[in-house]
């Protein structure tokens, strides 16, 4: 049984894909008082949240619903909040 489709087993990882924006990750995160690593764009749109603890990921993963994405996606090569596009 894949974890990621039943909340009712903890999953592995404290990084997720959302189909959310960052403003909504950010909102969600904080109603569910869930602490974040990281949080990163994604080039097709959606979020990768990356959570504190496993604990806070099992949290939001039970509560987006149908904004969790259960796929593969595409990441950006490099993505430095801070806006460097490059390592020099």
């Amino acid at each position: 049984m894949e974890t990621r489709n039943n909340p009712a087993i903890p999953a592995q990882s404290r990084a997720m894909n959302l189909s959310l924006g960052e403003p909504e990750v950010k909102k969600l995160c904080a109603a569910k008082n869930v602490a974040i690593s990281a949080l990163e764009p994604l080039p097709s749109g959606g979020t990768r949240l990356v959570c504190t603890v496993i604990e806070g990921a099992d949290t939001i993963r039970a509560a987006a619903g149908k904004s969790l994405l259960d796929d593969r996606v595409k990441r950006f090569r490099f993505f430095d909040p801070r806006g460097r596009t490059s390592l020099r």
